[in-house]
């Protein structure tokens, strides 16, 4: 298509060029020049069963002409068919709809203040670095990185920042304030891709449960299958207080989810909270047909079986470059960090057909569909070998 200038109708809040994305087909997406990109970015995250998948352009239609946005002053059938089913398949007891990741983070701060609100002084929240929770006053403010800060200050009061896994200094902080909240991403995702340790989950575990703090697990980017199990903090056998969901659940559609114990979502009264789009029928329809989808105990087990043999490949590679410095991660959601920052090799990638996505400093995060084949993981590879390889 005729090159445009598509920048001039935006306000310049992302970088980007190229011919506009016109369809997608499985793990592939095409633009309007017709070039085909192997989407090892799902969306940042989002495209858990990949483009055009059947049984969500089915759910659209069919839900589409029942109803389409009712409001959250009735009940609608297919956030309660979502909701019953989240819930069943969690160790949660009730939950609240929004619309996106900041908005479940949001809203999780909110409730955790509001069960505090009766002991003087217990409002402050904790989280860690290199963390990323949205970009609204008080997930940004929860997001200790300068980078989302500059120009945007002052944030708000009673934030705080710990190093991640390092029990001994998230200690002293949490003893020297009334803690209302620690916020933390059981696997870091913007960040770079970083590992938390079990131990320190369950040190967090113990100390929060003791002070009646709440315990709020950011899964938004590691949940709904993306690292093997259907969440991640099944892994580390640690349960939070509240789990925020968005990215994957709404199928591709706006969503967001906060899932609470009783004892958090018992202090909320009606009007302490709300959304006039959150729980949207459209995207919790779409939602049920996800989770049914990857909550199969055979599909998660090839999405271990392909982020595996994802990590090998890489792994293999990186002793036959010299530009990789780590890979690291679990399932379908890991890490390359590279020697130099890499916002060069993804942009290469791209032109040669890749789609994957910077993370951190230094790292390009592998994020295809769950439903990628291990054909499309060694084409993906392929694609990225001769990227690097001549750096």
């Amino acid at each position: 298509m005729k090159k445009q200038n598509f920048d001039s109708l935006f306000v310049p809040t992302y970088k980007r060029d190229g011919a506009p994305i016109v369809k997608g087909k499985g793990s592939w997406l095409y633009d309007a020049d017709d070039k085909k990109y192997l989407d090892f970015g799902s969306g940042i995250a989002v495209n858990a069963l990949g483009h055009a998948h059947p049984a969500l352009t089915s759910a659209i239609k069919k839900q589409a002409a029942k109803v389409i946005h009712s409001s959250n002053l009735y009940f609608s059938q297919a956030q309660i068919d979502l909701a019953a089913h989240l819930l069943k398949n969690s160790f949660g007891d009730k939950l609240f709809f929004c619309n996106s990741g900041t908005e479940a983070n949001e809203a999780a701060i909110k409730f955790a203040r509001k069960k505090a609100s009766g002991t003087a002084g217990k409002y402050h929240v904790l989280s860690f670095t290199q963390g990323f929770h949205g970009r609204t006053y008080g997930a940004l403010s929860a997001t200790p990185q300068e980078k989302f800060h500059a120009g945007f200050k002052p944030l708000l009061e009673g934030f705080h920042c710990s190093e991640l896994n390092d029990i001994k200094a998230a200690k002293k902080i949490l003893d020297s304030h009334k803690f209302a909240a620690v916020i933390i991403e059981p696997l870091q995702g913007e960040g770079g891709v970083n590992p938390v340790s079990t131990e320190f989950l369950k040190f967090l575990r113990e100390y929060t449960e003791k002070n009646s703090i709440a315990l709020i697990f950011d899964e938004i980017q590691c949940g709904m299958g993306r690292t093997g199990t259907l969440w991640n903090y099944q892994q580390h056998k640690v349960v939070p207080d509240m789990m925020t969901l968005a990215k994957p659940i709404g199928g591709g559609l706006p969503l967001g989810v906060v899932i609470c114990s009783e004892n958090f979502s018992s202090a909320l009264s009606p009007g302490d909270h709300g959304t006039t789009f959150g729980g949207n029928p459209v995207a919790c329809a779409l939602g049920y047909e996800v989770l049914k989808i990857v909550s199969a105990k055979p599909f998660l087990k090839e999405v271990q079986q392909k982020g595996s043999y994802l990590k090998k490949k890489l792994t293999v590679l990186k002793k036959e470059v010299s530009g990789i410095e780590d890979i690291r991660g679990a399932g379908l959601l890991i890490g390359v960090q590279m020697k130099e920052d890499p916002v060069t090799v993804v942009h290469e990638c791209k032109s040669k057909g890749l789609l994957v996505v910077k993370a951190g400093r230094n790292t390009i995060r592998f994020m295809p569909p769950l439903t990628v084949s291990t054909s499309e993981i060694d084409k993906a590879v392929a694609i990225f070998k001769s990227v690097i390889s001549k750096k």
